[in-house]
């Protein structure tokens, strides 16, 4: 009998049929319904993107207020939730925390009617509305801080920060922060995302699909990615000491995290547009060592592979810039699932127009007219 042929990961198998995002990594293009990310990076923000990403063309201003304004009353933790978010151990990481209070989330919203598309579309909304306040709530409640109430008239960017520091920030602050959350919305069909049109194939809510998608996201081979990184540029100790970090990384055959995509042979289109307002960020509150670690990494990476299509991804700017933003380490992957809702819910809904369950086969590799062993003669 002829197996058909393994695809580890299923590296390039199509999924699904879909309109949402598009990736040319030759080229390194991604775009958003068709429109380019270093447009939308540049000129939009994160509520617009969200809605473009759900509704495939951009908002009239009429529309983007109605949609803020409708998720606004989202951004308020229920008071059952926030008990819940007060028990939860401190201990924990943030995005078993994250896991665990959106599949809560779901517990006490109202049910979710899967063929009223109203329906659909305010369980979506509730998601995304408080997927901030949960990710800010969570982590004071980790460092023994009483939580913030969400600020009806912020960005979802700045009422982010403001909930999770306490302190309303300045327009650097949001407005890199909000672009963050632009380039990482959507990214087609990543683990997370497949994980999340898994989840959805079962016809189950939007809450349960996106918390599956936040245990996808929490791998240190996906979203994990930006903390490694940092990690990696403070044991580097210095802008002076990383030549010689390179040359012994290479010559182990070593990977260097923030380096490479497993789509993008160019430069990852997302880390242009970050790493310019980064640039503007320590402009405006001032350089550190690890800022300047970072640019001369890449500048020696960029030169000795540079010819092999391994340039530096979004990942290697990201976690800079959080940690410039007053953010802990381990709350950015919790960050980068903030952003990706927008992405994981367009996907639910796309699954929901014409869903079929996911059931995929396997090349079995055991034995076979294998025959039960008494107890006895064993």
């Amino acid at each position: 009998m002829t197996h058909p042929e393994l695809i580890p990961g299923l590296a390039g198998i199509p999924a699904a049929e879909s309109s949402i995002s598009f990736i040319n990594g030759l080229e390194g293009l991604l775009s958003y319904r068709g429109i380019r990310i270093e447009e939308l990076s540049a000129q939009s923000h994160y509520e617009e993107v969200c809605w473009l990403l759900w509704n495939g063309e951009l908002p009239t201003q009429a529309q983007l207020d109605q949609f803020k304004l409708r998720l606004r009353p989202h951004r308020e933790l229920n008071a059952d939730l926030k008990k819940f978010v007060r028990g939860l151990p401190q201990s924990g990481h943030p995005m078993e925390a994250l896991q665990a209070s959106m599949a809560t989330l779901g517990m006490v919203s109202p049910g979710v009617d899967l063929k009223s598309a109203d329906s659909r579309l305010d369980a979506c909304e509730r998601v995304l509305g408080a997927m901030g306040t949960l990710i800010a709530s969570c982590e004071r409640h980790r460092q023994g801080l009483d939580l913030v109430e969400p600020d009806p008239e912020l960005s979802v960017a700045a009422n982010f920060l403001y909930c999770l520091n306490g302190e309303r920030p300045d327009e650097i602050k949001t407005r890199v922060l909000d672009c963050a959350l632009v380039l990482h919305a959507e990214h087609t069909m990543n683990a997370s995302t497949f994980a999340c049109r898994v989840v959805a194939s079962t016809e189950t809510s939007p809450y349960t699909a996106v918390s599956a998608a936040v245990g996808s996201l929490f791998g240190p081979l996906h979203g994990g990615a930006n903390e490694r990184v940092l990690r990696q540029l403070e044991s580097i100790g210095g802008k002076e000491n990383v030549e010689a970090w390179v040359d012994k990384k290479m010559a182990a055959k070593e990977k260097i995290m923030g380096f490479g995509h497993r789509v993008y042979k160019t430069k990852d289109p997302r880390a242009h547009d970050l790493q310019k307002l980064a640039g503007q960020l320590f402009e405006t509150h001032g350089s550190t060592p690890l800022y300047d670690t970072a640019l001369e990494l890449e500048r020696i990476v960029t030169d000795r592979l540079g010819d092999r299509g391994i340039y530096p991804n979004v990942d290697f700017f990201s976690g800079i810039v959080y940690q410039k933003l007053g953010i802990p380490t381990d709350v950015f992957t919790p960050i980068f699932a903030l952003s990706r809702t927008a992405g994981w819910l367009a996907h639910w809904m796309e699954q929901m127009e014409d869903n079929k369950l996911f059931r995929p086969g396997q090349i079995y590799t055991g034995r076979k007219d294998v025959h039960y062993v008494p107890m006895a003669q064993r």
